[in-house]
């Protein structure tokens, strides 16, 4: 494992906590998502001004950088609302359908293109994606509000992994998240306020919830995949972040009493393989041939 990879992992267990957090509904969507940039964003800035590691290498990617931060914004306040309306799992898992978008966008416009193990490990991750929470729930589907927004939390998420990307080959991490981070709790906090939600007045519960989000599930974690986007292809963070779901799914079920069966498990052991598929460097064709002879 190296750094980048256990950067990673790490990560994707932080980001896994946050559905069942909003999943309580301690406060509105678009409050919850607020609170969770402007806690890591107030601890960010200050430290990338106090270290002098707030150093943008031109205009471009300052503003580039902005982009990332109103994406995503977009992209969690979509996110919250999806979850809210439906389940922690059933959001998750539409969001994360994020890596065949990144996989086509990344064929286009980046330069290191998805190999044909991260078709292969994307399609057997997709299959266990599906497995984990059932082929019924896609024939039963009911594509309302909750489905839109969770599919376009997935578009959202995909373009930021690809403008990222695109940014962090010139620039370092810490400055990057600083700014993308404040940038999207400006943006949230000029939905909320135009939404009329209420800023204050939450229980002891709701702040830790906001406490929770603001330094696991964004600062920590966004660091950490920050730094596995860098170091890594964009296609592969964004099939690992696939893991979600069956961590999702888990804590779903120890804290929201979400079902979880056998299939789910078993869902969970073929989204996993399917992942280690896309880390596996040569051809899986080449390696059958070999196998074979």
């Amino acid at each position: 494992m190296t750094k980048p990879r256990i950067a990673l992992v790490i990560g994707i267990v932080c980001i896994s906590i946050f559905p069942v957090l909003v999943k309580l509904e301690t406060a509105p969507p678009l409050v919850s998502a607020f609170y969770r940039m402007a806690v890591a964003g107030a601890l960010l800035l200050p430290a990338a001004l106090l270290t002098g590691k707030f150093k943008i290498p031109s205009i471009k990617m300052f503003w580039l950088t902005v982009v990332c931060g109103i994406i995503f914004a977009l992209d969690v306040a979509v996110w919250n609302i999806s979850i809210q309306l439906s389940t922690a799992t059933q959001a998750t898992l539409l969001t994360n359908l994020s890596p065949v978008w990144v996989g086509l966008g990344a064929f286009f416009f980046l330069k290191n293109k998805p190999t044909s193990n991260f078709w292969l490990g994307t399609l057997v991750a997709l299959f266990g994606m599906v497995t984990l929470v059932g082929f019924h729930f896609f024939l039963d589907l009911d594509f309302d509000l909750a489905f839109v927004f969770a599919i376009l939390s997935g578009m959202f998420y995909a373009v930021y992994m690809l403008v990222s990307k695109y940014v962090l080959y010139e620039m370092e991490v810490f400055p990057f998240i600083t700014l993308s981070t404040v940038t999207s709790a400006v943006i949230l906090a000029c939905m909320t306020y135009l939404n009329n939600e209420p800023f204050l007045g939450y229980n002891a519960t709701g702040w830790a919830v906001f406490l929770t989000q603001g330094l696991v599930c964004q600062l920590l974690a966004w660091l950490l995949l920050g730094y596995a986007t860098k170091h890594m292809r964009a296609t592969r963070v964004s099939v690992s972040l696939l893991g979600q779901v069956a961590l999702t799914a888990l804590l779903a079920w120890v804290f929201l009493s979400e079902e979880i069966t056998w299939q789910m498990l078993l869902g969970g052991v073929i989204l996993l393989l399917g992942i280690r598929i896309t880390f596996y460097e040569k051809p899986m064709l080449s390696f059958a041939r070999k196998a074979k002879a």
